[in-house]
């Protein structure tokens, strides 16, 4: 039996390009990968059993990523997977997809199907968009559909990061009419000398006003940003104890961690560790 981590992300922007007959959205995003988020035990077993919060649904990731990869390398192997949540539900913050990635490499290492990382992040983008760039391991700059991704190094800041009592669906977000589906596209350059903004924050504010108030509450204590469509905020920091002095005022009736970026995942490390 081992352990991995899944760690969440942020977005450092997310420019909305345009759109596609079948419906997806052309975008620009960066992501910024934290030390903080979930944990997921495997252990061989004769068929999968999945353990994770609350009811185990066929449509939970972590199921779906383990029947992929079964069905994907042909093993006659099952596994006890046990996801221990820490990373908010509906908060932009890629929890769901992370664990899928990290189902994925757990599973690749526990039955030794070989698949390289560019094969588990092929498997990963049928699971959503944001699955690849967890698979690969790295911060990165994600365009088209969020599956052509360029590995970045990014300045490991830290990031007290807020939820504001609200969950929200990523489709509610994109399929909102008022959502702006025309920015120009920039290039990763001017994205890391002038930084970029959310297109999705108008919307989400509009449709919730906790977010709101959110960005009102902590914009004195800096430029508050959205992340992803979801309900998180956060805000920027040169040291931990800049960041801690923060978290400390954050109202009590709000979920909040401080957490640091990162550019290389440390579910790859842990890995690394267990291959050695």
């Amino acid at each position: 039996m081992f352990s991995l981590p899944a760690p969440c992300k942020l977005n450092l922007c997310l420019l909305i390009t345009g759109r596609r007959a079948n419906g997806y959205h052309e975008l620009q995003t960066a992501f910024q990968l934290l030390d903080f988020g979930d944990d997921i035990s495997f252990a061989m077993a004769d068929e999968l059993i999945i353990n994770e919060p609350g009811e185990v649904r066929d449509d939970s990731l972590v199921r779906r990523a383990a029947l992929a990869l079964q069905e994907k390398s042909g093993t006659c192997f099952g596994a006890a997977i046990t996801l221990r949540k820490k990373t908010p539900i509906g908060a932009g913050l890629g929890g769901g997809s992370s664990d899928a990635a990290t189902v994925l490499l757990g599973l690749n290492h526990l039955w030794q199907t070989g698949f390289s990382l560019t094969e588990l992040a092929d498997i990963g983008l049928a699971l959503g968009a944001d699955v690849p760039v967890f698979v690969h391991g790295r911060s990165a700059w994600a365009e088209g559909v969020g599956e052509k991704i360029t590995p970045l190094s990014l300045p490991e800041k830290w990031f007290v990061v807020v939820q504001p009592g609200c969950q929200i669906a990523t489709g509610e977000i994109f399929s909102n009419p008022g959502l702006t589906r025309n920015s120009s596209p920039i290039t990763i350059a001017r994205f890391l000398e002038t930084g970029a903004g959310n297109d999705c924050e108008s919307v989400v504010k509009t449709l919730y006003p906790e977010v709101a108030e959110a960005f009102s509450e902590l914009g004195q204590y800096g430029p508050v940003q959205l992340t992803g469509t979801g309900s998180c905020v956060y805000l920027v920091f040169e040291s931990e104890a800049e960041g801690a002095r923060v978290l400390e005022r954050v109202p009590s009736r709000w979920k909040a961690f401080l957490a640091r970026g990162l550019n290389t995942s440390p579910l790859h490390l842990q890995l690394d560790m267990l291959s050695a």
